[in-house]
């Protein structure tokens, strides 16, 4: 899902199942938006593999729904120029690890601090902190004894300064630290100096504000979210009315993939998920289970343990 770079181009492959037509528009086509349009495939899903994109090009879909034509980022995007710019096409593979590896201790010796990368160190009241000056202080940690920092969520959300409990793209980094390969260089660094690295994902509600998720495709019921939210009760959270649908075969793979994304392409050692009463619950309360919420953690968890042992 999202965009495949390879050695002839670059493939892309978005869900979108009411749509009538998706087309790829960006900078390899002068942001086109007919240039490119994407084939149906089985289940509302859209490809296209274009030949002349490339790496660092940016890029946005089109989605076109009767009368309403939709400009989208890509929901698997794994870089974004901001929360409301378009997709960066990004080659998974291609950052520096330098041989370094690293094996978490056994928890009776874990030592957690909790990192708010935004406002662990800055330099300027007129940014938020970043990676690169988050790594300027891992020494300090050390001498501290600390060996696990827990990152606060890094996911993209909207403006530059936030707790990240409010993902606008969960597949992209903040942009304002450093995005994906500022994050993968704070990580290796962080092992480097046998420091552990648990990262902080929101999947109990998406958004509120700078989702482009919001009637991905146009389709929606009773006024509520669309194609990856539930539209009746259940979208109810404390952050918005917008509870991912975790009933949705399409929906339950896009937060699997993301979780997964995390610990096989950042190499994070853990993660922690952000208040999950609200993933197995409606109002955190007795009496309304969300069953599909319990079951989807549950393979999350599994594939975990088994891709990732020990």
């Amino acid at each position: 899902m999202g965009a495949l770079p390879h050695p002839g181009g670059v493939a892309f492959r978005v869900w979108a199942p009411h749509a009538n037509q998706v087309y790829v528009k960006g900078d390899f086509n002068g942001w086109s938006d007919t240039a490119h349009p994407m084939t149906l495939e089985e289940k509302g899903y859209w490809y296209a593999d274009i030949a002349e994109a490339k790496v660092g090009q940016g890029y946005k879909y089109l989605i076109q729904n009767g009368d309403m034509r939709l400009e989208r980022i890509d929901p698997y995007a794994r870089q974004v120029t901001n929360s409301v710019g378009h997709g960066v096409i990004y080659s998974v593979g291609s950052f520096d690890w330098q041989g370094v590896d690293y094996q978490l201790p056994p928890h009776n010796e874990l030592v957690i601090y909790e990192m708010h990368i935004g406002s662990f160190f800055v330099k300027s009241q007129d940014k938020p902190g970043n990676f690169d000056l988050a790594l300027e202080k891992m020494d300090h940690l050390k001498r501290l004894g600390v060996n696990v920092i827990q990152v606060m969520p890094v996911a993209e959300f909207a403006g530059d300064y936030s707790w990240g409990y409010n993902p606008a793209h969960i597949f992209a980094v903040e942009s304002a630290y450093g995005g994906p390969i500022g994050f993968k260089t704070f990580i290796r660094e962080a092992h480097r100096r046998g420091i552990a690295v648990v990262l902080d994902v929101v999947y109990n509600h998406f958004g509120p504000s700078d989702l482009d998720l919001w009637r991905f495709d146009g389709w929606h019921e009773n006024e509520k979210g669309g194609i990856y939210f539930y539209n009746d009760h259940r979208s109810q959270t404390p952050w918005g009315d917008t509870r991912p649908d975790y009933g949705r075969e399409e929906v339950r793979r896009f937060i699997h993939d993301n979780a997964l994304m995390w610990l096989r392409d950042y190499r994070v050692d853990g993660l922690r998920y952000d208040m999950t009463l609200y993933i197995r619950s409606i109002h955190g309360g007795g009496g309304d289970d969300i069953p599909e919420g319990w079951g989807l953690m549950q393979w999350i968890n599994g594939d975990i343990r088994s891709q990732f042992p020990g």
